[in-house]
């Protein structure tokens, strides 16, 4: 009897070890936006959860380059759909994440970095953030998902599709500059976009692949410059300004006794 409930008691741990990973997959792709060969810092965004979507904030620096490194996490091959300020960075053309677009092909386990906007089949330019006036969203006047990165991960069917697959990075050639897409003067915008920035050696070659018609995964990444985030609390942003900055050897007008933390705590929200 004693033997029966220990293999009842297992077979229930084993039952709902598996139902938790039926509900709780591990994801088909990961996302990480590199900034000079750090990772930007990223939050989970505190939004209503959707089945097969994640949403996450990330942080801008204006004028920082950046790539995004996109890890496939299945012994098979995957297609994303990548599209920054909701433009194709494949094709430029507008997109919506559906499986009739241009995309990248990732081998299995393979981790590889986009670096920018595809403008040859050898040639890209570089991600760079900049206000949205600078932006290349904004030149083709579409500033319906500016400053988001979007992430649509696709599994294969048996029929196969042209599609393009990058060279690994380490095959690169020398680079050459081309200058910034300008727009037209205009009054700065506080929100942050991804520029047009100089050109580098990126080769690709076509692949065929064929996607399932529904993405099995989406990821949302809207990225925004330091001060909206610390507005929403998610970076600790407290920082003397110049009319507060004191000399720490020189005395101010205090009352000369440690003040308690709760209130430094709340007087930081004043400065």
């Amino acid at each position: 009897m004693k033997m029966s409930k220990n293999l009842l008691l297992v077979f229930g741990l084993l039952f709902g070890m598996s139902a938790y990973a039926d509900h709780y997959p591990e994801p088909l792709v990961d996302v990480e936006i590199i900034t000079d060969g750090d990772e930007a810092p990223m939050f989970d965004a505190d939004l209503p959860e959707k089945s097969g979507v994640q949403r996450y904030y990330a942080l801008a620096t204006k004028g920082e380059r950046y790539s995004l490194r996109v890890s496939n996490n299945s012994a098979r091959r995957i297609g994303v759909v990548i599209a920054v300020d909701g433009r194709n960075i494949i094709s430029g053309k507008k997109s919506h994440l559906r499986s009739s677009e241009r995309m990248y092909i990732l081998r299995p386990w393979q981790t590889a970095e986009y670096t920018g906007w595809r403008s040859s089949k050898n040639r890209v330019n570089r991600f760079y953030f900049t206000e949205s006036a600078n932006s290349y969203a904004e030149a083709w006047g579409d500033q319906t998902a500016m400053g988001v990165i979007a992430i649509a991960a696709f599994k294969p069917k048996r029929v196969k599709q042209k599609h393009v697959l990058p060279y690994q990075r380490d095959h690169k050639k020398g680079r050459h500059h081309s200058r910034s897409f300008k727009k037209a003067p205009t009054a700065e915008s506080d929100s942050a976009g991804t520029g047009w920035g100089e050109s580098e050696w990126s080769p690709s070659r076509i692949v065929k692949f064929n996607p399932r018609k529904r993405p099995a995964q989406k990821i949302f990444i809207k990225y925004e410059w330091r001060a909206s985030l610390c507005q929403r609390g998610l970076l600790d942003c407290y920082q003397y300004s110049d009319e507060h900055r004191h000399n720490r050897f020189w005395p101010d007008d205090d009352l000369g006794y440690a003040p308690s933390p709760f209130l430094l705590r709340k007087l930081r929200w004043f400065y």
